[in-house]
């Protein structure tokens, strides 16, 4: 194109640079990137390190590679309300919150955080003290909440491993798990029975539990999950009580996004 049009090649190369980035292929390097764009590997860690800077791509401290950063959300939160996920999942979130009396949420992993996509809340009492100033856009750690456990659970092996090394386990609350290898078993439990239960982990009085939206692939569209305070639920009858339908309603949401059972 001319450039009498406007057109900026830099902004179009940052731009190619941050698509190349996909769900198969979450972490590139910048050998990578310059192939991908015909760029040399000098020109391409130019861009790069801009982006880096601007908060668009982070640095994974295991490999080296880079993966798409914060902001790369933030321009993506005014589209939330037409995603796909949110289209498919909404109704049965809202019928999940109607059913229980709970609060259900919906989120994704982002690096070693959950984001909140979607919330239906209840006006049950009580319900108002667990929320935590929480909408849709908020950030929390993903090793102390069930949404986040869930996700990690679903990675394959190896990413799950380096995303745990990377994790500052600190206590949030009661119950936060602080041991690596603890929270590396927890997972894989998680993952076994198809849900995670947080009892006090991020938060005094919180529990939730969480099941994964599953695509065709077997992995992890996101997540939902039910909060209640500590008083209405106790930790021992949480599974039993919530988990049944609260597995249905995702596995529902699962067959949506083209997931079948093996």
């Amino acid at each position: 194109m001319s450039a009498e049009t406007g057109f900026s090649q830099s902004l179009e190369r940052g731009l190619a640079i941050l698509a190349s980035f996909r769900s198969e292929r979450p972490l590139l390097g910048v050998s990578e990137l310059g192939r991908d764009l015909g760029l040399s590997r000098s020109t391409t860690h130019r861009y790069v390190a801009t982006l880096v800077a601007l908060g668009y791509l982070q640095q994974d401290s295991a490999s080296r590679k880079y993966r798409l950063g914060p902001r790369v959300l933030d321009l993506g939160f005014s589209a939330i309300n037409s995603m796909e996920l949110r289209e498919v999942a909404g109704p049965h979130l809202r019928e999940l919150s109607d059913a229980t009396g709970y609060t259900a949420n919906m989120a994704i992993l982002d690096g070693l955080d959950i984001v909140y996509v979607d919330r239906c809340r209840s006006a049950q009492p009580r319900q108002r003290e667990i929320d935590l100033n929480l909408h849709v856009g908020a950030r929390l750690p993903a090793y102390c909440t069930s949404l986040g456990k869930v996700l990690l659970a679903h990675l394959p092996d190896e990413e799950r491993a380096a995303r745990l090394e990377q994790i500052d386990l600190q206590r949030r609350g009661p119950n936060t798990i602080t041991s690596r290898a603890a929270l590396a078993a927890e997972l894989v439990r998680v993952r076994r029975q198809g849900y995670a239960v947080n009892n006090e982990e991020l938060a005094y009085g919180l529990r939730s539990i969480a099941a994964p939206m599953l695509q065709h692939d077997g992995s992890a569209a996101g997540a939902i999950n039910l909060a209640v305070h500590s008083s209405m639920v106790s930790s021992e009858t949480l599974g039993d009580s919530l988990g049944p339908i609260l597995v249905r309603t995702a596995a529902d949401i699962s067959a949506r996004l083209g997931h079948r059972q093996r």
